[in-house]
């Protein structure tokens, strides 16, 4: 059998260094989006929100209550 010689040869340098150097690359990945409130805390704004309410509605009722016995 005929032996095959490579297409490129090697060439190493007679003087001097020689070295190589691996340089490590980032891997991007897709970003995590997060929640900019957990849903504990949208919980708890909106008991607040409801009771904040209650107690304008029944501010408004006692208001009326009010106008009317005086009238």
């Amino acid at each position: 059998m005929p032996e095959v010689k490579p297409i490129f040869r090697e060439v190493l340098p007679k003087q001097g260094q020689l070295s190589m150097e691996d340089v490590p690359t980032m891997v991007l990945c897709k970003p995590k989006l997060l929640p900019l409130k957990s849903v504990t805390l949208e919980k708890l704004e909106k008991m607040q929100m409801e009771a904040q309410e209650a107690v304008k509605q029944q501010e408004l009722a006692a208001k009326d209550v009010s106008k009317t016995l005086v009238v």
